[in-house]
């Protein structure tokens, strides 16, 4: 459809109104003008009717004063007012009249002239009548003239009412009605809705305004739903970040606020678990050559295989093992790296305590060490010296079996107890640099293979953070103890210590030798030590047992419960 100008539209009913009104009043105005003689042509006509009646009395007489008043009435009948009814515009009855009159006029006139009053009088009357009609025919004219300007100004006046009742109506449906719905359609939009339905107009204006409209209501609704989006995007991104700082922060406290056992890690990854429910976790722990430690999350580990990725435990220079994490959609990188970081850094952080734990308890061990050596060791040899003195001293008459016999067992009990109290020395004085229990047995097993040919081996399978800094001391003194009673007392070539995690409660350790058996070690008890280490073992909250190899030798067995404080 071809659209229309509004500004053309209303321009045209106005111009429409002004013509109107201006065509109107200049019809009033040359209708008054054109009636402005009509009174002096009423007067006029009506002048010459006293006129004729004057005249007679002067048709006999024949006087100056006759020939004078024929003079006033060809004036009076000669007027413009009267002429006026010769023109184009004048009805052709008065016109038709007024020559009627001047015809009678011109016969009256030669009866004035002859001096005819009888004929003058006898014809008067037809004239006066003549004139009369001329009069009645003026009035009406007079009247035509006022009754057409009435209706014509009645006319007029009502085209103007209905153009102006047309323009009224065309405003308020075309104009108001439109403006109407886009004022609405404007508050609407400014409480922030901007689905609005614009008016529908043919003509250019209003439909550019509303085009308008319709373009900056889908431009503000597409950039308020953009920036909804981003503001409910940055709110989730706000809250999963501070849900991922307090996951972050709550496991912190968690793995600082006690010991680091499994079972708090395991807690720490089924907490993470539950905040990425759609990934399957699992903690690798291992260090240089140590056993595996896997802490898998609650849910287990998947069969399939879908997106993994491995998060290594790395803190500084430390290499603690990897999160790995077994995803279907792309895993939260950020938070599974920081969670890695955390627990890399608890971990440091305890091996450290644990560090400093041992090496308290070595330091506390190296003082009575001292204490030993310098009190009891001075004695023990002491009581060498005068038992050897003893010995050469005593004269041949003194001398008998059974005197040899005590002095024999009392050098032997001071040798032995002077032995032991080496052996108890070098037992305290081992040092742990690191909460390693791997190795700080392969660095007391380096010692013990410089003092002998013995060929001895390691087997560790023991993962980290299974055992407590006092469970290591006492379990490296346990074998060492067991180690060096195999080489000097069992007299064993090959030696190979196990440590392994034989259930998820106890933990075992075993020395086995291919010495001289476990008869020999029964019968020389207090020189293997074996109080001692039962002694070590129920500190341990473990057992200690002795028993024979196939091959031969001897086999020690330490087993006790990883991380549990001694009864």
């Amino acid at each position: 459809m071809k659209k229309s100008s509004l500004t053309s539209t209303i321009l045209g009913l106005m111009l429409t109104l002004i013509l109107l009104s201006s065509g109107l009043a200049t019809f009033a105005i040359i209708n008054l003008a054109y009636s402005l003689g009509d009174a002096r042509a009423i007067n006029a006509s009506g002048s010459l009717r006293m006129q004729s009646y004057r005249l007679m009395f002067y048709a006999n007489s024949g006087s100056k004063n006759a020939l004078q008043k024929i003079e006033e009435f060809e004036n009076t009948l000669y007027s413009d007012a009267l002429k006026r009814s010769l023109d184009w515009k004048t009805p052709d009855e008065l016109t038709e009249q007024y020559l009627l009159v001047i015809h009678k006029w011109k016969v009256m006139r030669s009866y004035i002239e002859e001096e005819n009053s009888r004929l003058y009088a006898a014809a008067l009357k037809d004239f006066v009548d003549t004139i009369d009609l001329l009069v009645l025919e003026t009035e009406h004219y007079a009247a035509f003239k006022l009754k057409l300007l009435a209706v014509s100004q009645i006319i007029g006046l009502t085209l103007m009412l209905f153009i102006a009742f047309i323009a009224v109506r065309f405003t308020k449906r075309k104009v108001v009605a439109p403006l109407n719905q886009l004022m609405e359609s404007a508050n609407t939009i400014s409480k922030g809705n901007f689905d609005v339905e614009m008016p529908k107009s043919e003509y250019i204006e209003l439909s550019a305004l509303s085009n308008a409209f319709q373009s900056t209501a889908k431009e503000l609704s597409t950039l308020y739903r953009d920036l909804e989006s981003q503001v409910k995007d940055k709110t989730l991104a706000l809250t999963r970040s501070n849900n991922e700082l307090t996951l972050l922060y709550d496991n912190l406290v968690m793995l600082h606020s006690g010991k680091l056992e499994i079972s708090s890690l395991k807690t720490a990854l089924n907490q993470l678990r539950a905040h990425e429910p759609e990934t399957f976790l699992r903690l690798v722990i291992v260090q240089d050559n140590e056993e595996e430690l896997v802490i898998e999350a609650d849910g287990g580990w998947p069969l399939k295989t879908n997106i993994q990725t491995h998060f290594p435990l790395k803190f500084e220079s430390n290499e603690l093992g990897y999160l790995e994490a077994n995803s279907s959609a792309e895993p939260n990188y950020q938070l599974f790296e920081n969670f890695a970081i955390m627990l890399a850094r608890s971990i440091v952080i305890y091996n450290a305590g644990e560090q400093r734990q041992q090496l308290a308890l070595m330091e506390e061990r190296g003082v009575i060490a001292r204490e030993l050596h310098d009190s009891l060791g001075q004695i023990l040899s002491f009581l060498k010296i005068q038992v050897s003195l003893l010995s050469k001293g005593l004269d041949s008459a003194c001398r008998s079996p059974q005197v040899e016999q005590q002095i024999s067992e009392i050098n032997e009990g001071v040798n032995t107890a002077y032995v032991q109290l080496r052996e108890l020395l070098s037992t305290f004085r081992l040092t742990v640099k690191d909460p390693n229990l791997h190795h700080a047995i392969e660095a007391m097993l380096e010692q013990l293979k410089s003092q002998s040919d013995a060929n001895i081996s390691l087997d560790y399978k023991l993962p980290m953070q299974l055992l407590g800094a006092h469970q290591h001391i006492h379990v490296l003194q346990l074998t060492r103890e067991a180690t060096v009673n195999a080489i000097k007392h069992a007299q064993a070539d090959h030696i190979n210590i196990r440590c392994f995690k034989d259930s998820d409660t106890h933990v075992t350790i075993t020395i086995s030798d291919n010495g001289v058996g476990i008869d020999r070690v029964k019968m020389r008890d207090q020189h293997f030590g074996i109080g001692i280490m039962h002694e070590r073992a129920s500190r341990l909250s473990g057992i200690v047992e002795l028993s024979g190899n196939p091959e031969g030798g001897t086999t020690v067995t330490l087993t006790f419960p990883p991380e549990q404080e001694p009864a």
